[in-house]
C-alpha cells in the first residue's frame, strides 16, 4: 500500500520512516527548500537529525503526485496548520481516508480536530485520528511504541489501524474520537504544569499528585465534551499523559521546566525549535471547559503562568492553597 504524509515535522517524519517498512510512503511539506534538503541528504536535518530515510520513502515536493493511488493520507501537521491542509485535500478532491496527527484545540473558537475536519470536509472521505504515548525519535528508530487510532466509524478505525499497525509498532482500533482527542490535547497543557513542577523542585510525591489530577481534569472536560470515562484510561489518555509529563524529549514539559526559571512562553517555545502545542491549546482547553462548567484548576493555572501575570512559584502557591474536597468531586458519569 502507499501512505501519503503530509507534513515533514519530528512526527510526520518519524512515521514515515517507520511505515516505509512496510508500506511505500510518500512524504510531502508545504516548505520547498526543506524538501529540496530532505530529497539531497535522506535525512531531516532540521526536525529529525540523524534518522535517515529508508528507500522505500519517497520525498515528494508536488503534492498531487502525493497522493496519488495511495491508500490513506496522513496529515502531519499541527493544530495551527490542519484547516489549510484540509483545504488543499478539498481542491484534489481525495477520496481516501484522512487521518491527522495534531494533538490540541484550534485557536480563537476552541475547535478540536475532528470539528475542523467535518468544517472542511464535511465528513467525506472518513477520518481519523492517530493519538498515544509515541515521542517521534524513539519511532523512528523502531523502537517498540503503541498507539490508538480513533474513527467514529469502528469499521474504519479497525481497518486503519490495521494498515499501520507494525511489528514494534502496535496500533489498537477505538470508536471514541471524541475521548481519544481530548486526551491528545489536554495531557500537553498538564505536562507544562508537570515541568513547572519539577522545574521549582517539588518533589515526586508533588509530581504524582499533579498527573493524577491532571487526568480527572481530561476525564471531565472528555465526558463533558461527549468521550467515554474509560478512554481516560488507555493509551490516549493517560499513557500519553504519564509519557509526556516525564519523559525527558517531552516538549511540553521543557517548556515548563523554562518557565519556572522565569523564562517568557516565547522564549522557552523558540529554545525548542519546534512546536509544543500545549503552549497553544491551554487557553482554549480553558475556554471550552469553562463554556461548559467544567472546573480545571490546574489548566487554568498554566495559562496564567503562559501569560505571566504572576510568577510560576506563586501559581503553584495558589493552587495548593485551594480547599479540601472529596476526590471525585464534580465527576460527571459517563454518558
Amino acid at each position: 500500500m502507499k501512505i501519503a504524509i503530509l507534513g515533514a515535522g519530528a512526527w510526520g517524519t518519524a512515521l514515515a520512516i517507520n511505515l516505509s517498512g512496510r508500506h511505500a510512503v510518500s512524504l510531502w511539506a508545504r516548505d520547498s527548500a526543506q524538501l529540496s534538503a530532505m530529497s539531497a541528504g535522506r535525512v531531516n536535518e532540521r526536525y529529525l537529525p540523524g534518522c535517515p530515510f529508508p528507500e522505500r520513502l519517497t520525498v515528494e515536493p508536488d503534492l498531487s503526485r502525493a497522493l496519488e493511488s495511495c491508500g490513506y493520507a496522513v496529515v502531519a501537521a499541527p493544530v495551527s496548520g490542519l484547516r489549510a491542509t484540509l483545504r488543499r485535500l478539498r481542491e484534489q478532491r481525495l477520496a481516501v481516508p484522512v487521518i491527522w496527527l495534531c494533538k490540541g484545540f484550534e485557536r480563537p473558537d476552541a475547535r478540536l480536530p475532528h470539528e475542523v475536519y467535518a468544517e472542511e470536509m464535511g465528513g467525506s472521505p472518513p477520518g481519523a485520528a492517530l493519538s498515544g504515548p509515541s515521542f517521534a525519535q524513539e519511532v523512528a528508530a523502531g523502537l517498540p511504541a503503541a498507539l490508538t487510532l480513533a474513527a467514529a466509524d469502528a469499521g474504519l478505525a479497525a481497518t486503519a489501524a490495521q494498515a499501520l499497525h507494525g511489528p514494534a509498532l502496535r496500533v489498537y482500533s477505538h470508536d471514541d474520537l471524541i475521548g481519544v482527542e481530548v486526551g491528545g490535547a489536554v495531557k500537553n497543557v498538564i505536562a507544562i504544569a508537570a515541568g513547572v513542577c519539577d522545574g521549582l523542585g517539588l518533589g515526586l510525591n508533588a509530581r504524582a499528585a499533579l498527573i493524577t489530577r491532571g487526568l480527572a481534569e481530561m476525564t471531565r472536560l472528555g465526558i463533558a465534551l461527549g468521550g467515554r470515562a474509560e478512554t481516560f484510561t488507555g493509551l490516549a489518555g493517560i499513557g500519553d499523559l504519564l509519557l509526556t509529563c516525564t519523559g525527558d524529549l517531552s516538549r511540553n514539559r521543557r517548556v515548563g521546566l523554562a518557565l519556572a526559571r522565569g523564562e517568557a512562553a516565547a522564549s522557552a517555545q523558540a529554545g525548542l525549535g519546534h512546536v509544543a502545542e500545549g503552549v497553544f491549546t491551554a487557553a482554549e482547553v480553558s475556554r471550552r471547559a469553562q463554556a461548559l462548567g467544567v472546573e480545571m484548576p490546574i489548566t487554568d493555572a498554566v495559562c496564567r503562568v503562559l501569560a505571566r501575570p504572576e510568577s510560576a512559584a506563586e501559581v503553584v502557591r495558589s493552587l495548593l492553597g485551594r480547599d479540601s474536597k472529596p476526590e471525585h468531586a464534580g465527576q460527571q458519569p459517563a454518558r
